[in-house]
């Protein structure tokens, strides 16, 4: 994946640069189901600096930044990795 792609995919959350699970998983060639399966299964390395959930109200903010269709897109709320989070994995 080119840098730039990568670049574009990095949010600031919270006062964070983080990148969403469904892009992560993208950069690991994983499903994010699976992604997901294997954080919550070590849940312990990730400590809050590292990785943590949207809220509802970050969630819609972040939705209303992106263009999806009413059938298409993310439906449950995504987590949120740190660089540090990503060594973790």
């Amino acid at each position: 994946m080119p840098n730039e792609v990568i670049v574009n995919k990095i949010y600031v959350i919270r006062g964070k640069k983080v990148m969403l699970d469904k892009d992560l998983a993208e950069l690991y060639g994983v499903e994010t189901r699976v992604l997901k399966q294997q954080v919550k299964r070590k849940i312990e390395r990730f400590p809050n600096d590292f990785m943590f959930e949207l809220v509802p109200e970050e969630f819609k903010n972040l939705r209303s930044q992106f263009v999806i269709s009413s059938w298409g897109g993310p439906r449950y709320i995504p987590m949120a990795f740190t660089e540090q989070a990503r060594l973790c994995l």
